[in-house]
């Protein structure tokens, strides 16, 4: 009798803590919102590339491993934005032997020259905009944007963005672009919504 009290029991118990786990996930599964929007530039050649970010959002920091390539001189992607403490793998996929530094006040580094095929890191430990530069080419020329949370993103060609995960609030979002300057707003995000913003670009 004993035995079938003790086995009900677990029996009990175990249900209850998948009943519990799967309340926690589904609270969590509507716990943040989505911002999504277009950056309006005055100019229509400088939409895509820029990074779109949030200001102000309370609570860690999520980093991310990211890659910049090198192919044809080219650093790929342009523009790449990390949130502070991230690491970015920079590999030269390329015929030839590269040199990437940068002398930004947010990050000052130089990898030395390196292989085809190589591959080296840095981590990136303060908030601002990193130009990336090739010593053995001149030509060349990239962004690392390292924002102060994971909220950012980089818009497309056309412009258009998108923010996952956002808890919800109001909060301040501006934009980082290499050529014009963005006006700061506000955006309220709700659980399990997606709010819909226009960043403007100009000179």
């Amino acid at each position: 009798m004993e035995h079938k009290i003790m086995k009900s029991t677990s029996k009990f118990l175990k249900t209850a803590l998948l009943m519990t786990a799967f309340g926690f996930m589904a609270s969590n599964a509507f716990s943040a919102g989505t911002i999504t929007g277009t950056v309006d530039a005055s100019n229509p050649k400088y939409k895509g590339d820029a990074v779109v970010y949030l200001l102000g959002v309370k609570g860690p920091v999520a980093t991310k491993q990211a890659v910049v390539d090198q192919k044809s001189l080219v650093f790929v992607p342009h523009v790449t934005a990390v949130p502070v403490g991230s690491t970015v793998d920079f590999k030269n996929n390329d015929k030839v032997n590269h040199n990437i530094f940068s002398a930004s006040a947010a990050k000052k580094f130089n990898l030395g020259t390196y292989n085809p095929g190589m591959s080296k890191p840095v981590t990136f430990d303060k908030p601002g905009a990193v130009n990336l530069l090739c010593n053995v080419h001149s030509e060349m020329s990239g962004w690392v944007v390292v924002t102060e949370n994971q909220y950012a993103a980089v818009s497309e060609h056309d412009g258009k963005f998108t923010i996952s995960n956002v808890p919800a609030g109001t909060y301040k979002i501006t934009a980082w672009s290499e050529k014009l300057k963005a006006t700061e707003g506000t955006v309220t995000v709700a659980d399990g919504k997606t709010a819909t913003v226009t960043v403007k670009l100009a000179k």
